[in-house]
């Protein structure tokens, strides 16, 4: 490992199975906290997921294969196999178990139920037991529920990642809160980087943009209508998922004389795509934290989300906030957002994403969690 401390490092292993493969969403955080994890000379960091190494990530990755979520679009829904992703998660067990020794670890990360977690913390004897903490990426949902499978959940530590979370779960776990983070010398303004035309936009009128999976919590079609009231407005949608076809039909119909584009990227070209667009829209109402509105902060870009609590809390005065089950709202949000922005307001975002989600500062929080975890373990063996 790429450890130059002269004490024995803190032993971690992250394991989701869509790491380095895909490149949004929960994959990206915990891509970002092994990363920054592994700089710190205390800690020696391996993850683990279906994608291929990496020639300059400071830890160990290790590939784990498993069926691609995309494949299971079309599956049954039963308890426990609820959606793709758990169909996904399950054919990655085997691999995850081959490539999993309790001994080698101290620490265990993982934010996917049910099988990661059951992997996770299976075959952990005394005296080889990593802890185990979970993070609230997908939703705190197996932390609180009691029945079904999620009777089973366990963990030794609980990373919540927005305020309803924490005061949700405090009581039952050790918990703290924690956001995610974004790198703002990545995700910057760089004023004359953005460029239009390589997304296939002309220049003339305002560019609406949408990162998001196309699933039904998303709102994506929503979106679109909201967008449409805008005048001349171009709607730029990146993201793919089991709705794609209904949101393309609805798009190239709102947005006609191409006006509509839908796209996906991978990671190192999102910067430029919020520098290309003129809002950011998103319509879920229900998120765990919601990366994409650090990332469109830190490029000054202005933000259009649901009003709630944890919208509220990340975003202070720099967002624009809404009922996005109402769309006659959502239109008149955007529409502030556009006609509001100016440079000065894009500064104030962008101190905003600096001092409060640099994963630089929220690094170090989960490097003093980590060690509060194994110390109140080794209290109470």
């Amino acid at each position: 490992m790429r450890n130059n401390s002269k004490h024995k490092p803190t032993r971690v292993l992250i394991a989701l199975p869509g790491l380095h493969r895909v490149a949004r969403g929960a994959e990206a955080a915990l891509e970002s906290i092994g990363r920054h994890l592994a700089l710190r000379e205390n800690f020696a960091v391996t993850m683990v997921g279906s994608g291929q190494p990496r020639d300059d990530d400071p830890y160990q990755f290790i590939h784990a294969g498993c069926v691609p979520r995309e494949r299971f679009e079309r599956w049954p829904r039963v308890p426990v196999l609820r959606n793709e992703y758990a169909w996904e998660e399950l054919t990655f067990i085997p691999s995850l178990m081959r490539a999993y020794n309790p001994a080698d670890f101290d620490v265990t990360i993982g934010c996917s139920y049910p099988f990661v977690n059951w992997a996770l913390r299976a075959r952990r004897t005394a005296p080889h037991r990593p802890a185990c903490i979970y993070i609230t990426e997908n939703g705190d949902w197996p932390a609180y529920f009691r029945g079904r499978e999620y009777r089973f959940f366990h963990c030794d530590g609980l990373v919540c990642t927005n305020p309803e979370y924490f005061a949700r779960n405090s009581q039952r776990w050790p918990c703290t809160l924690i956001p995610n983070g974004v790198n703002p010398r990545t995700f910057s303004p760089a004023p004359g980087s953005g460029d239009r035309q390589q997304f296939g936009l002309r220049k003339d009128g305002p560019v609406v943009l949408m990162v998001s999976a196309l699933i039904e919590s998303k709102f994506v079609p929503d979106g679109l209508r909201a967008a449409a009231a805008i005048p001349d407005a171009r709607m730029l949608v990146a993201g793919d998922g089991p709705l794609r076809q209904q949101v393309d039909e609805t798009g190239h119909q709102l947005f006609p004389g191409g006006r509509y584009r839908r796209l996906t990227l991978p990671r190192e070209r999102m910067p430029q795509l919020y520098r290309s667009a003129d809002v950011l829209l998103h319509m879920s109402r229900n998120e765990s934290f919601g990366n994409i509105y650090l990332e469109a902060l830190a490029c000054g870009l202005p933000v259009v989300a649901h009003d709630c609590e944890l919208t509220r809390w990340m975003m202070a005065d720099c967002g624009e906030l809404a009922d996005t089950t109402d769309i006659a709202a959502v239109s008149a949000a955007l529409k502030r957002a556009l006609q509001n922005d100016s440079p000065e307001q894009a500064a104030r975002r962008r101190r905003l994403v600096e001092t409060r989600f640099d994963w630089d500062v929220v690094v170090e929080q989960y490097a003093s969690f980590i060690q509060n975890v194994l110390y109140a373990r080794k209290l109470n063996a």
